[in-house]
């Protein structure tokens, strides 16, 4: 009842991290298939980057391995913390950097638990830095449903770069 509520109330962004998915081949608009991956193998595959676990492990697990930072770049993994909303975090494959603060992404299971776009992949999505340091620590992330930002503030780690450390 409390999602439905928020959903009307225009907060439909209530993703649980990206560890159990559905999706498949319906059309969602701003979604395309995906086969309900989650956005763990989907950043894996996407990015070339060779990390286990589950998303919020990524940061500690590629210290010493790979190039991590605050600043965006194309083919670099973003790494969302671990909060009550994103239970498992989560992980966004940068596809180009706009700005300073403005990135787009690719991303898989970025959608409501319950909704017919979860397990979907969605590409090249905006995400916006809103921390004051301007470290993409605090961002906001489009929702292709509503054509808008989401009105969550997200925590996350920084950036994981393709090159070897």
């Amino acid at each position: 009842m409390l999602r439905r509520s928020l959903f009307v109330l225009g907060l439909p962004l209530l993703a649980v991290g990206c560890s159990t998915s559905r999706g498949g081949g319906r059309s969602v608009r701003g979604y395309e298939g995906g086969g309900g991956q989650s956005c763990v193998p989907f950043a894996r595959q996407r990015s070339g980057i060779a990390l286990q676990g589950d998303a919020w492990q990524w940061w500690t697990e590629a210290e010493g391995r790979y190039d991590r930072g605050g600043s965006p770049r194309a083919g670099s993994v973003l790494v969302f913390a671990r909060t009550a909303r994103l239970r498992t975090g989560h992980l966004s494959v940068v596809s180009r950097v706009i700005s300073a603060r403005e990135i787009r992404v690719d991303h898989a299971n970025w959608a409501p638990a319950g909704t017919s776009a979860r397990g979907m992949i969605a590409r090249d999505q905006p995400v916006q830095d809103l921390s004051d340091a301007g470290d993409w620590s605090v961002l906001r992330v489009w929702y292709p449903p509503s054509d808008q930002f989401g009105v969550t503030a997200y925590p996350a780690w920084g950036f994981i770069h393709s090159a070897r450390a």
